[in-house]
């Protein structure tokens, strides 16, 4: 189930997630990069980061925080989960904090490194209660910390919105007319904003906008005219940049997957 934040938070937040997951037998989740950075509460069971070839393994926090991925994480469950998603928006989390969200990139980090004690009270609280309870208290964490915080950066909002109108198809060149700024200056600010530069962001954005034209087609579709509805110079082209960012094939991704979310995908076997 996906919800929408208050009114007040949609400049920071794009969504919250809530996820079920009752199967008990041990499996793999990928998750891949859709722009944004993503707080993630575990209610029931703690995921599993690593599992070794002695079958020793290595469980994430019950709740974290991930930063905006230059390829894919693999998870694991052996229990039920449920999971509730905080999906920022691309400069929420540095709007939020005031941190460089280049700082996130590639990782997973315990929220208490992130947050103030607050939030461990948020946790407790979140377990006890139904949806639209949670919806609820986590507008009104969220919004505690919107006080007294700056102006979100227009430079990037503007650069964002030109990006994803455009479906990630741009050059620097044109994004340097539009802004105004150099190129140097637009990927500094990319990078303490949003945690990618603005050529990546753009990959990213390509490729979700790929995923939606994919939305609902079988798995004997013909990929080629999708591939270049959504702009990608050829089949092999969308297959090395799908691969790069989750790590499987298009091909693979239809027959082989199912989708908990946009970037979040359970597989049915083990991928290696």
């Amino acid at each position: 189930m996906q919800v929408s934040p208050s009114k007040e938070l949609s400049p920071y937040i794009k969504h919250y997630l809530f996820l079920d997951n009752t199967e008990t037998a041990l499996q793999k989740f990928r998750l891949f990069s859709d722009g944004n950075t993503g707080l993630v509460f575990s209610l029931k069971n703690r995921l599993i980061s690593v599992i070794n070839q002695y079958d020793k393994k290595e469980y994430l926090p019950h709740s974290f925080l991930y930063g905006q991925l230059n390829g894919f994480k693999d998870l694991y469950s052996e229990h039920e989960i449920t999971l509730i998603i905080v999906v920022f928006q691309p400069s929420g989390i540095n709007q939020l904090l005031g941190i460089p969200a280049n700082e996130f990139l590639d990782s997973i980090i315990p929220v208490e490194e992130v947050f103030d004690q607050k939030i461990t009270a948020l946790e407790e609280k979140l377990f006890q209660q139904n949806n639209q309870t949670r919806v609820q208290l986590l507008n009104l964490f969220f919004t505690s910390l919107i006080n007294s915080k700056p102006v979100a950066n227009q430079i990037i909002e503007h650069s964002i919105n030109f990006i994803i109108s455009g479906k990630g198809h741009f050059s620097i060149k044109q994004l340097v007319e539009f802004t105004g700024y150099t190129e140097r200056h637009l990927e500094r600010k990319f990078k303490e904003c949003i945690g990618l530069n603005p050529k990546k962001f753009s990959n990213v954005v390509r490729l979700h906008h790929f995923l939606k034209l994919l939305k609902d087609k079988s798995q004997d579709s013909n990929l080629t005219p999708i591939c270049y509805d959504a702009g990608f110079a050829d089949q092999s082209h969308l297959i090395k940049e799908f691969k790069k960012h989750t790590g499987i094939t298009p091909r693979e991704y239809l027959y082989n997957t199912g989708k908990l979310t946009n970037n979040l995908i359970k597989t049915s076997s083990i991928i290696i």
